[in-house]
């Protein structure tokens, strides 16, 4: 298997021999060999973000994305795609644009995860027809976070943890010593609490609709609803976490109900999807790249870091 170590050897060589564009030539060489072995459709969709901080409109999933969707799946044949994501999360509305793109475009996805997809980004997860991971790979939770102005500047919180937050600070206002929590009272506008319940109930609705329809659609109602239950549920509980950026494994995944297809089961395949995981973080350590939007024929929508 090329390892990291190994594909950097190869940009290397290429570099040496003339090759203008060695990120671009080794990345595409390897998407290529990969759909040809699977033959299925392959898209990339990975961000910098293990590899550069900052510029979170570069690194997130955002509306422009489904832009780049559209470039790099127009002239695919009308067959299954299998989508690589390496992502942070980011909006679950941008999020819900490009599941409901691509299951137009192709009769079936599976999503391929070389290392790490959170929040908005493992809903994108919960729409394929199965999800691969490798020993290594992880998805996250899928609490929404909001965006609250406090007297330091906006900060991300998660929903339960404001609405916990505010009712506590309800209860205890009045209480002697407590008077500080009418400072934080004060900050929440007048429809924050249901904002955050409504951002709940849309997550889990969403992962509820694309499991159903996709991942779980040729089981019978009763069999599948109380899997798809347990799946939205637990992923959407922040209590069942504590932190956003906690990590699940394939096996925890698994565990919860999510069709879970194992990387190493499959050696040639390992390789090939490696292989490009590593030639991506390649391209963000040495290139102002950020983002990176890709099809097996090389087209690609490639967000820049000015």
């Amino acid at each position: 298997m090329p390892t990291w170590s190994e594909i950097l050897t190869e940009l290397k060589v290429e570099s040496a021999q003339g090759n203008s564009a060695p990120f671009d030539f080794i990345r595409r060489k390897y998407l290529s060999e990969l759909s040809k072995y699977t033959n299925r459709n392959i898209i990339l969709y990975a961000t910098a973000f293990t590899q550069k901080g900052g510029a979170p409109e570069l690194l997130s999933v955002t509306e422009e994305d489904v832009q780049g969707m559209m470039e790099v799946s127009y002239g695919l044949e009308k067959k299954p795609v299998d989508l690589i994501i390496h992502s942070p999360g980011g909006s679950p509305e941008a999020a819900e644009g490009i599941v409901e793109y691509l299951h137009a475009q192709f009769p079936e996805v599976r999503v391929i995860i070389p290392q790490i997809a959170m929040s908005a980004a493992t809903m994108i997860a919960c729409s394929g027809a199965s999800i691969v991971m490798g020993k290594h790979s992880n998805i996250g939770p899928v609490d929404p976070q909001l965006i609250i102005n406090s007297p330091n500047g906006p900060t991300s919180n998660p929903a339960k943890a404001i609405i916990d937050q505010f009712y506590k600070a309800l209860q205890e206002v009045n209480e002697p010593n407590k008077q500080a929590w009418a400072i934080l009272l004060n900050q929440y506008g007048p429809s924050v609490i249901t904002q955050c319940e409504n951002y709940i109930k849309m997550s889990e609705n969403l992962i509820r609709d694309w499991l159903n329809r996709f991942m779980f659609k040729t089981e019978a109602p009763d069999v599948k609803a109380p899997i798809i239950e347990n799946i939205a549920s637990f992923l959407a509980n922040h209590d069942n976490f504590k932190s956003h950026g906690r990590h699940i494994s394939r096996e925890k995944a698994e565990s919860k109900g999510l069709k879970i297809e194992y990387l190493e089961k499959d050696s040639q395949l390992q390789d090939l999807v490696l292989s490009v995981f590593h030639a991506t973080t390649h391209t963000f350590s040495s290139t102002p790249a950020m983002k990176i939007i890709e099809n097996q024929n090389g087209k690609a929508f490639i967000k820049i870091q000015n």
